[in-house]
């Protein structure tokens, strides 16, 4: 039997507006040689054009493939209680448990500065949702994105659907960027959304770390 490998990876981690699509690729050595001669690679490496091109062609030749979208108002909500790495380790555990195919290796992107904490976290959520569960080999690295074309297929996935929700937010709210706060789009847009007194749904309240009421811009965190 060929080893069936799963790649997970997230886009949309660090904006304040819209919200964080974590993907999973299962795939067996097959779809992987297949991947290759596609020649994908990190999202971040590939022109929005091409992602567009090539995520039908990923679903196609996956085994499975799964996405966890997390909005605004539950990254809020959960970040009351739990660090974003605690948030993302808990889909991540949760598109695990849900995959019909069960993987002998799963590669994960760290978004822990401590790749071991990251894997850590992720066991420690898959044991508490299911204790039976034989928790396959779990491979966390910094640029997993970059060195795994599994973990490159999945983050093409997360990336696209992203894209795709934040052109949503653009056709009924207005032109407003990246959603990243460096991005000064961005920051004219939470200016105006800050003065009005009106923060919507789309928007990650939780990354203001500074008191609304003195005006201060959403993006210093």
């Amino acid at each position: 039997m060929s080893e069936i490998i799963c790649g997970i990876d997230e886009a949309g981690r660090g904006p304040v507006i819209g919200p964080l699509v974590i993907g999973c690729v299962v795939l067996d050595r097959e779809g992987v040689e297949e991947l290759k001669k596609l020649n994908v690679r990190d999202s971040k490496r590939v022109a929005p054009s091409r992602r567009l091109s090539l995520e039908p062609k990923i679903k196609e030749i996956a085994l499975e493939w799964n996405l966890a979208e997390i909005s605004p108002n539950e990254i809020d909500y959960l970040r009351k209680r739990h660090s974003l790495n605690f948030i993302e380790a808990m889909k991540i555990a949760e598109l695990i448990l849900s995959l019909e195919n069960v993987p002998h290796k799963i590669l994960v992107d760290s978004a822990d500065t401590v790749p071991e904490e990251y894997k850590r976290k992720i066991t420690h959520c898959l044991n508490t949702m299911q204790d039976d569960f034989i928790i396959p080999e779990i491979i966390s690295e910094h640029k997993a994105d970059d060195r795994y074309i599994e973990v490159g297929a999945a983050s093409i996935l997360a990336k696209v659907k992203r894209d795709r929700e934040i052109e949503k937010l653009k056709e009924e709210h207005g032109e407003f960027g990246s959603g990243y706060p460096a991005d000064e789009l961005t920051k004219e847009f939470m200016k105006k959304l800050i003065r009005s007194g009106n923060l919507p749904e789309f928007v990650r309240k939780s990354w203001n770390t500074v008191d609304k009421a003195k005006q201060t811009k959403l993006f210093e965190f």
